[in-house]
């Protein structure tokens, strides 16, 4: 079932949820629009994540470090290695992402967005539900 989740500018579009495969994995596509990220750094207690540069270029920072992701380009963010992402390129960005095991789909993202506003994101809310699926917040990446 593909489902779009609205998260202020940025989407995520469910290809395949832990529900169709058993828990074994989550994938989906993400939209970034130029000047977006994520509200909350952190980290994944219980996944692996898999990003795959498709349009534009993402900047990912895994354990202080910035890396450039570009359309072809791919990273491994291991459990428990703080992350924090942005779009720093005046286009959309656009990445594909694989958490395996699957343990948050797309539920995880619906609650996230009722707290997820263009101006004033709630970043209280946001962490709230992160600790409910196993995302541990961060104070910095």
């Amino acid at each position: 079932m593909v489902e779009t989740i609205r998260l202020g500018g940025m989407s995520v579009t469910f290809l395949m949820t832990r529900h169709e495969t058993a828990d074994a994995l989550d994938l989906f596509e993400l939209t970034i629009p130029a000047g977006g990220s994520v509200v909350v750094p952190h980290t994944h207690r219980n996944y692996d994540e898999w990003i795959l540069g498709m349009n534009g270029i993402t900047t990912w920072t895994l354990n202080r470090e910035i890396i450039s992701l570009r359309p072809g380009e791919h990273l491994l963010i291991p459990r428990g290695t703080p992350h924090f992402f942005a779009n720093l390129d005046d286009q959309m960005g656009r990445v594909m992402c694989l958490q395996t095991p699957g343990v948050m789909g797309p539920e995880y993202y619906r609650e996230i967005a009722r707290h997820y506003r263009y101006e004033d994101p709630d970043a209280s809310g946001i962490s709230d539900v992160m600790w409910r699926y196993g995302v541990d917040p961060l104070s910095h990446p």
